[in-house]
């Protein structure tokens, strides 16, 4: 085959990015090579589309609502034992994309850490006692259902809203982590004795498993994520482009779960009236947070993506860690309705904004 049909195509092109040149084989003869440049292409292609998959989070989110209200079995093998590692994993893919200079300049805007306190401890659970007291006042719902909204309200920030800060704002998400893992570890305080206040109830919490829990689901995995960016940066960059096709998988699954497994609890008749006060509850605390940010750090250069991030923080919090303490210390199984239906509103919500906002380029 030396001179024979390999070698009448010597330096013609064949199409765009594909090249016969002629070489020599290891025995004697003439074979051929290809330019890598087609296959280059088509893996920048591949790498894109892997790469632009947090693009369609706010879709994914949707479709699994509605797979979880039309066929919940899709959804009820994912038990809240797989919950902790899913939210870790989220953590880790964050991770990967930051480094530890990141978390440093993070911690030192006390000044927003304030803000994302006052937004997640005072104006949200203002919020809750409102929208929780017209339930029973105005919608005429059980005391139950007021008491679960109030009880959504006293919680801490949740893991998801560093991920959605992560989708709109990168350099924003190690703050937006800061204020998530300090808000969870004084919420062995707060959540306790914000409960009593609203809802007269004083709830036992487990401090030692609630700390354990802050290990586990957010410093582990953004410490491995990190070491992995330092120490092993070829590995990083290999499985990068993986991580937001298993992160939309991973969302779809934190959102579709508790729908499913609480269908029937949502499907109540008190269902519509919940949907709607939950919904007025985190439009309400996305608004506060957004305009919090505004007007206390109006003058800052990046006052915008500040505005995101603490209406994130304030918006979406940890549903499930409420809809655990509803289930472990009411007695009522209505309590735990309203952390369910949050889950999957705040989900919605939250990714609707990053759809929204991560189109725009000014920060």
């Amino acid at each position: 085959m030396g001179a024979g049909i390999w070698g009448a195509h010597q330096g013609t092109s064949l199409g765009q990015g594909r090249w016969f040149v002629p070489a020599r084989s290891q025995w004697g003869g003439r074979c051929v090579t290809f330019s890598s440049q087609g296959v280059e292409e088509g893996r920048v292609d591949f790498l894109k589309i892997l790469k632009s998959a947090n693009s369609i989070i706010p879709h994914v989110v949707l479709g699994s609502t509605i797979l979880a209200l039309l066929y919940p079995p899709s959804f009820t093998w994912f038990t809240t034992r797989y919950y902790a590692p899913a939210l870790g994993f989220l953590m880790f893919a964050v991770g990967v994309n930051s480094s530890v200079k990141d978390f440093i300049e993070a911690i030192k805007r006390p000044g927003a850490i304030a803000a994302g306190y006052i937004g997640q401890f005072i104006a949200k659970p203002f919020f809750g006692f409102l929208f929780g007291t017209l339930a029973v006042t105005t919608f005429n719902l059980p005391t139950a259902v007021g008491a679960g909204i109030m009880l959504v309200s006293c919680v801490s920030g949740a893991q998801l809203s560093n991920y959605a800060t992560f989708l709109t704002d990168p350099h924003m998400a190690p703050l937006s982590i800061v204020m998530t893992s300090l808000s969870t570890a004084s919420a062995v305080f707060f959540t306790p004795t914000l409960s009593y206040l609203l809802i007269g109830k004083k709830l036992p919490v487990d401090v030692v498993g609630m700390m354990s829990s802050i290990v586990q689901i957010v410093v582990a995995p953004i410490a491995a994520g990190l070491l992995l960016n330092r120490f092993l940066p070829r590995l990083c960059s290999a499985i990068q482009p993986f991580l937001p096709p298993l992160s939309v998988f991973v969302t779809a699954l934190c959102v579709g779960s508790p729908l499913a497994i609480n269908i029937k609890a949502v499907l109540s008749p008190y269902g519509l009236s919940i949907v709607f006060l939950l919904f007025a509850f985190h439009t309400t605390s996305f608004v506060a947070g957004y305009h919090l940010a505004g007007t206390w750090f109006r003058k800052s250069a990046d006052v915008k993506a500040l505005q995101r991030t603490i209406s994130f923080e304030t918006g979406m919090q940890s549903s499930l860690l409420a809809l655990a303490l509803a289930n472990r210390f009411f007695p009522d199984p209505l309590v735990g309705v309203p952390p369910a239906v949050s889950v999957v509103l705040m989900s919605l919500m939250g990714f609707g904004l990053v759809m929204l906002w991560s189109k725009k380029t000014q920060v």
